[in-house]
């Protein structure tokens, strides 16, 4: 070789796939190596989705290479500034979703040397997200259409350049459509996989009951990030309006809750519990910052759910609560009354559905308004050149059938 001659490094892999864990994204990655390409799996996780603890187990059990990528702060971001394409029927911003995990992984195929990026999607499978329309609408905003493969239903789509240029046989792959199962259960037969994950969206934001929690941290926190969703994920969740201001507390039910309570703490807030008897961790995010009466009914919640503590204030003993910083540090103290009347409420899910609605329609109204004020310009604007008007050109985004 000549000095000069410079070595081309030999990608990675051939194909990146997105990975959820869930029988279609195995199937995906299946087909493509049973084609001979190298395959990286990419497992993104955030506190709404993903198991990265998981990786290990899929590797052994479905002999597969993953990487786990943490998307928290940028789909907390996605959160913040609302979903372009609305949520569904609970919180779940499934196409915006979708946009942003393939952004994320066209970054790691060129990283890579990759060519391709598949996912498991199965037209037809998911009324939101996994609609033609919806399809096509994702892979353009994503900025993936000479990219993104389907391979599960890529015989029901366009080819892309890699299936034209024979990269990727088309010919092998699949046109499944549909929410039945029954194709993917026989091709897992035929690759011999002997664990199927159960069907389901393994996302959280599709729940009910983790909405609830997730809403008012999302509506209130003047700029959530991800350890704040983590925090609503674990214990009771209770919010307090006073003093103008909206007070978030997080208590510990058993021991797990506890321990992962405490390593939620973080710099400005308060651990709030009893001073000399054992109770439930709890966390009051910037809690450091609270007012004493706040901070003296927190505890008296606490104390409630403290079965030594509502003992001894029977007996007409006195009970203190307290509130620490993360590094121990008591910012306060004093005598309370166990008790679950002190104006604390967790958080319910049809007054933040209602919400959440109201909000998406003012928002499409605004958007219409905007799209309307546009075309009104251009009308103007064609009129003051002499020509003609043209159609409008830009229809407004409809929200999802599922809101």
């Amino acid at each position: 070789m000549k000095e000069n001659e410079k070595t081309i490094a030999r990608p990675e892999a051939d194909a990146v796939v997105l990975f959820s864990g869930g029988l279609d994204s195995i199937l995906a990655a299946k087909l493509l190596e049973e084609q001979g390409l190298r395959v990286r799996c990419l497992h993104f996780y955030s506190p709404f989705f993903g198991d990265p603890g998981a990786i290990g187990y899929w590797q052994r059990t479905y002999r597969l290479e993953i990487e786990a990528i943490d998307v928290g702060e940028d789909f907390c971001d996605l959160l913040r500034r609302r979903p372009e394409h609305q949520f569904g029927k609970v919180l779940n911003p499934c196409m915006d979703c979708k946009i942003l995990l393939l952004r994320h992984a066209r970054r790691h195929m060129e990283r890579l040397g990759a060519r391709v990026i598949a996912t498991g999607e199965v037209l037809g499978q998911r009324p939101m997200s996994q609609r033609r329309d919806a399809l096509n609408v994702i892979r353009r905003d994503a900025g993936v259409e000479d990219v993104l493969l389907r391979p599960l239903s890529a015989l029901h789509l366009p080819p892309i350049p890699a299936e034209e240029e024979g990269f990727v046989d088309r010919s092998r792959l699949l046109g499944i459509s549909g929410r039945g199962r029954k194709d993917q259960l026989a091709l897992a037969e035929k690759f011999r996989l002997t664990r199927i994950p159960t069907p389901g969206g393994g996302c959280r934001l599709t729940e009910k009951e983790n909405a609830r929690r997730y809403w008012p941290v999302l509506r209130d926190m003047p700029h959530p990030v991800a350890a704040d969703f983590h925090l609503a994920n674990l214990g009771r969740q209770f919010w307090l309006e006073r003093h103008g201001r909206r007070f978030w507390l997080s208590m510990g039910r058993n021991v797990r809750d506890n321990e992962a309570l405490a390593a939620a703490l973080r710099d400005g807030d308060a651990r709030v519990g009893l001073a000399g008897l054992p109770g439930p961790v709890a966390v009051a995010r910037c809690g450091a910052s609270w007012p004493a009466d706040v901070l003296a009914d927190a505890a008296a919640l606490t104390a409630s759910y403290a079965g030594k503590a509502t003992a001894a204030a029977q007996r007409g003993e006195t009970v203190f609560g307290r509130a620490q910083t993360p590094d121990g540090r008591e910012i306060w103290r004093g005598p309370i009354e166990p008790s679950r009347d002190t104006g604390w409420q967790e958080p319910l899910w049809e007054p933040a559905r209602e919400e959440i609605r109201e909000e998406q329609r003012l928002r499409i109204q605004a958007l219409e308004q905007a799209r309307l004020a546009r075309k009104e310009a251009r009308r103007k604007m064609a009129a003051d050149n002499g020509e003609p008007a043209t159609a409008d050109a830009e229809p407004l985004q409809s929200p999802s059938e599922n809101v």
